[in-house]
């Protein structure tokens, strides 16, 4: 009873709040009276469906996975901004640290640029005083004219039995050279030594002609500033045609693959200065280091070809062009120190030469005498040299001959072939690569010493000859 007591206080209670509340008795399943009250909740009007219940955790996943972007985004927004606003801060340091490394490596080269240049300079000096004390010996004990021939009074000198006066120092052996023989007696001393010094004989001597019997010291005329001068071409026409002279320079850097610039100078000394006085552009671009000079055309090696052509300097055009049969181009001869310098061109006191090989020849180089104004193949010889195993070959009076090597400081000249014999002997002729990297070897007859490419150098070696 006092259950049913309390049930309906509360129920009054709940009535007096204004809340409505619904009082139901029943049996249960024991037979028990039950007595039961609903009251409506203050919060929610009805129940939810159950139905929504995976609708609402659907929604709950979905906010929950929008929170952790939001979250991920906002963890990440750290790195980003330091890396955003830190990044130009390490970056012109790493720059100048760079840009100061590179100046540091710039001033070394140009530190040993420096020594290198002062000791050529000191080279140069003492030289020229050697030269300077030997040109006042000379003249203070110049031949008078009573003597017998020219250069007795220094090997039969009176009290002395001939022979056992020393010989000159320039002289190798006991033979007569062409250098000072016929004018010692006509001119001043200093004349033919300065023509020593540079390699030039008298007139008289330069009709004449022998075998190489010694090369003296590289002498350098200029040098090449950029890359594509590491190795070239330089030359002096020994036959020129008007409005060039003998002092005409002629100049080609060869490095690249559309060599196409000759450079014009009026004269060695402008060379050196590295003013041309005018720059032709080929027609076709050249292949390598193996151009000459010739009687008022530059004779060269089209790219990529077996052929020879003639530029005419004054015309400005390619007037001839002749392929060499079955000459091997490209890379399939070369010299010992590559440069696609399968095809070489040459002049000497006889006039143009080509060198070359074949596959018949296997690798020996071929010699071709041409005709300069045809291009025809006058006459060939086979040789027994190999074309990969020297670095250079130049003609003399007829005679090819080959240098050793490229790149050996105490390089020699050791092969010669004659072509009125058609014979080949060994030599060994001292050669100094002075650089070490011998692109370029050619003969000049008017002026009778080799004009030379040596890394960026260009370079003449006074030559000697014995007389025939």
């Amino acid at each position: 009873m006092l259950g049913l007591w309390l049930l309906l206080w509360g129920g009054l209670a709940l009535g007096g709040r204004g809340e409505t509340a619904f009082l139901r008795r029943a049996d249960d399943s024991a037979g028990r009276c039950t007595y039961s009250f609903t009251v409506a909740s203050p919060v929610e009007a009805a129940c939810p469906d159950a139905g929504g219940v995976p609708e609402l955790r659907a929604e709950l996943a979905a906010l929950a996975a929008r929170l952790s972007r939001l979250e991920s985004r906002e963890r990440g927004s750290g790195p980003r901004g330091g890396e955003v606003g830190g990044a130009p801060e390490p970056q012109p340091a790493a720059r100048l640290e760079a840009a100061y490394s590179e100046l540091l490596r710039a001033k070394s080269r140009l530190e040993e640029e420096k020594g290198r240049l002062e000791r050529e300079k000191e080279e140069l000096g003492r030289r020229l005083e050697t030269s300077t004390q030997e040109i006042t010996r000379l003249r203070a004990t110049r031949c008078p004219p009573s003597r017998e021939g020219p250069g007795r009074d220094t090997l039969h000198a009176p009290g002395k039995a001939p022979g056992s006066a020393t010989a000159p120092r320039w002289v190798p052996q006991t033979l007569t050279y062409q250098e000072l023989q016929s004018e010692r007696t006509e001119v001043p001393v200093s004349q033919p030594l300065e023509e020593m010094a540079l390699g030039r004989p008298g007139s008289k001597d330069s009709a004449g002609c022998g075998e190489l019997v010694w090369v003296g010291e590289p002498v350098v005329f200029g040098r090449a500033e950029s890359f594509a001068g590491k190795y070239g071409v330089w030359m002096k026409d020994p036959e020129p045609v008007p409005p060039f002279t003998r002092e005409t320079t002629w100049r080609v850097d060869a490095v690249g693959t559309e060599v196409r610039q000759l450079f014009q100078y009026e004269a060695a000394e402008q060379l050196a200065q590295g003013y041309p006085a005018k720059v032709h552009i080929l027609p076709r671009p050249l292949e390598s280091t193996g151009a000459v000079v010739y009687r008022g055309g530059l004779f060269f090696q089209p790219r990529r070809s077996r052929t020879v052509a003639r530029y005419d300097l004054r015309g400005e055009a390619v007037t001839v062009e002749r392929e060499i049969p079955s000459a091997g181009y490209h890379g399939q001869y070369p010299y010992s120190w590559g440069g696609y310098t399968d095809i070489d061109l040459a002049v000497d006191e006889t006039g143009l030469w080509v060198i070359y090989s074949t596959e018949k020849a296997r690798g020996a180089i071929v010699l071709s005498k041409l005709d300069p104004e045809t291009l025809e193949i006058q006459r060939t010889w086979e040789t027994n040299i190999r074309k990969r195993g020297v670095a250079n070959s130049f003609v003399i009076c007829g005679t090819l001959y080959t240098v050793s090597s490229y790149s050996a400081h105490n390089a020699t000249v050791n092969f010669a072939y004659n072509t009125a014999t058609s014979t080949s002997r060994a030599l060994s002729i001292p050669f100094k690569n002075r650089f070490r990297y011998l692109s370029m070897v050619d003969y000049n007859p008017a002026e009778r010493q080799l004009f030379a490419w040596d890394s960026f150098n260009m370079v003449t070696y006074p030559v000697r000859l014995s007389q025939v």
